[in-house]
Parts: C-alpha cells; structure tokens; sequence
C-alpha cells in the first residue's frame, strides 16, 4: 500500500477540522481548545458568532482511498499567530486542499501565497456552510486570482463523498504535474 501526507489549509474557521472528521477512517485526533475571551481580541469572529472551539496545532486524520492508497490528512490552524507550525505540517506532504468560504474569501489568500512561495500543489475546495454554492466557482477563480490550471471544487466539508472527490482531485492534479516536469527530461 502506497501512502501519502496532505495538509488541508484556510483561514480560521473555514471548516479545516470538520473537512477531516468528516472523510477518516480513524477518530481524528484534534487539538480543539475551547475560546476565551483573550483569543476574541485577537480572532475575528464577528462572522463566526457561534465558534467556540479552535485548533490550536492541528487535526490528523486517515483515509484509505482504495486497497492501494492511504492519506494520511493534517489540517492547519487557521489563526496567523499558529503560522509557525505550517512550514513543519506540509514537510513531506503530496500537495494541499485549500479550504475558501465565500463570504470571507480574503481569508484564504494567505494560505494560497505560502504553497505557491513554496511551490505545494493545492487545489481550492469551496465549502458550502449551508450546502448552497453561492458564487460559480470560476466567479471565485477570478476573485481569489487563482491560475486556470489549479482545479477548485465544491465541497461541502460535512459530506464525506464531496471531501473524498476534493482529495482525489488533488492526487490528479499533483500526478499531472509530476508528467509534466518528467515530460521534457524524457526527450
């Protein structure tokens, strides 16, 4: 059996911890820590009223996609002053799925600027809180200024299936890849 490591990555509150709960084959081991007031003058929840948990490390999760293949699954803090700890949760990792909630688009792009300054291969996931897909996704495309070769989808971070094709999108989009840059050593 081959296995392979993805973060999953956003903004705080995005639905990182859900999006791997939602597809392990294993209890996911989260490190959730309650609110406080002190981390309310630091995080904005103004459009997240009823959060009262956080990741404060990560989440990790597994998921056999077939008989070959095992991801292994990190989710990101979402929080700026968590940061440090990304650069060691993607060491060794396949590539990312980006997690973007449209009514806070701007909390993705930092996420998007550290794989791409480190060259990660992402995709973008759309999750949709209320399972209503708000903005067509190549609305989104322009409004993130995502390159048309970087697939995003749909997905609705509760429901297994939509989280399942949103990891198998990856793994498609980092095999292309991979043909790519072997392509031109091979002539």
């Amino acid at each position: 059996m081959m296995t392979s490591k993805i973060v999953v990555a956003g903004g705080f509150g995005v639905g990182k911890t859900t999006f791997v709960g939602a597809v392990s084959d294993i209890k996911p081991l989260t490190t959730e820590a309650m609110m406080t007031v002190a981390s309310g003058k630091l995080d904005d929840t103004e459009r997240l009223p009823y959060k009262a948990l956080t990741t404060v490390a990560m989440d990790f999760g597994r998921v056999a996609l077939d008989d070959e293949l095992l991801l292994y699954l990190f989710g990101t803090p979402g929080q700026e002053r968590f940061w440090f700890m990304w650069d060691s949760l993607v060491r060794g990792s396949i590539g990312a799925v980006v997690l973007a909630d449209t009514r806070r688009l701007a909390d993705s792009f930092s996420s998007v600027d550290f794989f791409e300054n480190r060259n990660i291969p992402y995709v973008i996931g759309v999750n949709t809180f209320d399972g209503i897909l708000h903005h067509p996704l190549e609305h989104v495309r322009r409004a993130m200024a995502i390159d048309p070769s970087i697939p995003i989808f749909r997905c609705d971070a509760r429901e297994r299936g939509e989280v399942k094709a949103a990891l198998l999108g990856l793994i498609e989009y980092v095999m292309k890849r991979v043909e790519q840059v072997a392509e031109p050593s091979m002539a």
